[in-house]
């Protein structure tokens, strides 16, 4: 079976990662920009699943064991792209031609791309493509896992309820949904335009076991992940609290910060504000661990 990809494990060495991919995010940000605040809130997560859950490797895309991610939520493709440069499925260069003509890198993912398992930006549309590939996989017997990452706002369309509904009914327990829980719906706050809460009992009540994390937090995501299946015979969501635009405080948990197109300029202030905090947080837990 293929491994877990990629190798860092303690919580620095994620972070480490995870603010070399925030960086890629705000790169992407420029000459046309893109989907800042959402991809920034998903970082981490991205992060931990494809180094510490799910069991997959460039070089094994066509090993019939091997697990699968979707990313319903789009519009935050950077995110995936950042990490996919990272643990070296394209090179880095490549990102350069976003927007561009001569390539497929833009603001949805694309399937000609080497790690992306499906086309998607139509929200609401994976929940069922990934019901369907664990559906697949259960009639074969094999070990796989589906991870479907889907957006809090996304919740509004029927059809992820729908495709909850199908696979509690065939007790898909090998489907797992991650929800990048950033309280944001495009420029509106969710629980100000159709409120999502409480969000734990719904997907209960859709026949689903559920846990609720910090999205950002290694620890949390590592306690979670190491439990799934939650429940035998139940699809798992993990309901991942986040923040928009985590990572860059000037542009955290603000409505206008969704799509941005930033200058050149702009993009090299926001990397070193990044850099800048990421370095304070370091230094914060140094001094309490001492």
């Amino acid at each position: 079976m293929t491994t877990v990809s990629s190798s860092p494990s303690t919580p620095a060495e994620l972070a480490s990662l995870a603010l070399r991919v925030r960086e890629h995010i705000l790169r992407l940000s420029t000459d046309g920009g893109c989907f800042t605040g959402a991809s920034l809130s998903c970082a981490d997560l991205f992060v931990f699943l494809y180094t510490r859950f799910l069991r997959i490797r460039p070089d094994g895309l066509q090993d019939p064991e091997r697990d699968y991610l979707l990313l319903s939520k789009g519009h935050d493709v950077p995110a995936l792209y950042a990490t996919l440069v990272e643990l070296g499925w394209m090179p880095p260069e490549r990102l350069q031609n976003h927007l561009k003509t001569n390539d497929l890198i833009y603001w949805h993912p694309n399937r000609h791309i080497p790690g992306v398992e499906f086309h998607s930006g139509s929200l609401g549309h994976l929940p069922a493509v990934g019901l369907g590939i664990a559906l697949d996989i259960r009639l074969r017997g094999g070990p796989n896992r589906v991870v479907v990452v889907t957006g809090d706002g996304e919740l509004d369309e029927g059809s992820v309820w729908e495709a909850l509904l199908v696979a509690s009914a065939y007790q898909l327990d090998n489907l797992i949904i991650v929800v990048d829980r950033n309280h944001f719906q495009a420029n509106v706050r969710t629980e100000e335009l159709i409120p999502l809460e409480p969000l734990v009992p719904k997907f209960e009540a859709f026949g689903c076991a559920v846990e609720r994390i910090d999205g950002h937090d290694f620890a949390q995501m590592e306690a979670a992940f190491s439990r799934v299946p939650f429940q035998a015979g139940k699809p798992s969501v993990i309901v991942a609290d986040t923040v928009r635009g985590k990572g860059v405080p000037s542009i955290e948990a603000r409505a206008d910060r969704w799509f941005c197109n930033f200058t050149h300029e702009e993009v090299e202030a926001l990397v070193r504000e990044l850099r800048g905090e990421a370095q304070a947080h370091l230094t914060s837990e140094t001094l309490t661990v001492r």
